[in-house]
């Protein structure tokens, strides 16, 4: 089939199946085309408690499955890719977090959510992009441990200083390698461009950006601009199109180094069709992960 036909075809699966479709900002346009809804990692988990169907297809990668099934335990939430992972969340094998808490035993532990099910239950609370700061700043405790990204826990570090943070060594394979020149490059070119970047990306394109913004966050940036056409985008490319979509009045540019997730690219329409027929690949949190991960989630969400 074609892209329109599958488009086509998974629309009608959607309403045979009473399924419905979230996916990330960094999932393929066709994949975004035909999504229920599309948001950041804060805004999928906040809409997965509002979902009423009984079939939930998660086009993202496994930790966003694996947050969904903890949300909604009582319905059946697929990917249509079991290896669409997520290295950043790898740096974190939940031995190494119980490792690390033995070591740190009187910090706080706050995990972003880009981590395994089983690492949200060993930690204390969950973050995203959107909230790391907020939450970093509410917890009581002044001495914090930040797992697993390096460069988001230093753009904490460096709005919270009144805390001790200990930061995690790792870091988004993706946004690490974020190209300083073709960035400086984009703007000589585009002198009246705003530059968002994400802060996943390291402190030196961190420290040339107008805005540091999770994904949802962006689309928020773009809307305060009203009299600004260009905007240069430090993140996936996946959000270009997001943010095109939304406002095509405006020009988002991506630097000269394309970034692109190889794994959230791995959700493709075929797959998609595919997952809706068999209704395969099902995503399942343990009951003893599940709720012990649960907690860590809702202070997030709350």
């Amino acid at each position: 089939m074609d892209i329109q036909q599958l488009k086509d075809t998974i629309s009608h699966l959607k309403k045979e199946k009473n399924a419905y479709i979230l996916a990330h900002n960094y999932q393929l346009p066709e994949i975004q085309d035909v999504a229920d809804y599309v948001a950041d990692s804060l805004g999928m988990a906040k809409h997965a408690l509002s979902i009423q169907n009984d079939l939930i297809v998660v086009c993202g990668v496994y930790f966003m499955a694996e947050t969904v099934s903890i949300l909604n335990p009582d319905k059946r939430i697929i990917i249509p890719d079991t290896n669409a992972g997520c290295p950043l969340a790898n740096f974190a094998p939940v031995e190494e977090v119980r490792r690390w808490r033995k070591q740190y035993p009187d910090y706080t532990f706050v995990a972003y959510v880009n981590s395994s099910a089983e690492v949200k239950a060993e930690v204390d609370i969950c973050c995203t992009s959107a909230n790391a700061i907020d939450i970093v700043r509410r917890v009581p405790n002044n001495k914090i441990v930040f797992l697993p990204d390096k460069n988001l826990g230093r753009y904490v570090q460096k709005h919270v200083p009144e805390k001790e943070i200990v930061l995690w060594p790792g870091f988004c394979v993706v946004h690490e390698t974020a190209d300083l020149e073709a960035i400086l490059r984009t703007k000589e070119a585009h002198p009246r461009a705003l530059t968002m970047a994400h802060p996943e990306c390291p402190e030196e394109i961190q420290e040339i950006a107008d805005g540091i913004c999770s994904t949802g966050q962006m689309m928020d940036f773009v809307a305060k601009h009203p009299e600004t056409r260009e905007f240069i985008i430090v993140t996936e490319w996946g959000m270009v199109y997001a943010l095109q979509k939304k406002f095509p009045d405006r020009l988002f540019l991506e630097p000269s180094h394309r970034m692109e997730c190889k794994n959230m690219k791995r959700i493709t329409l075929q797959k998609l069709h595919d997952a809706l027929v068999e209704e395969k690949f099902i995503v399942k949190v343990a009951d003893d992960i599940r709720e012990k991960a649960r907690q860590s989630i809702d202070k997030m969400l709350a």
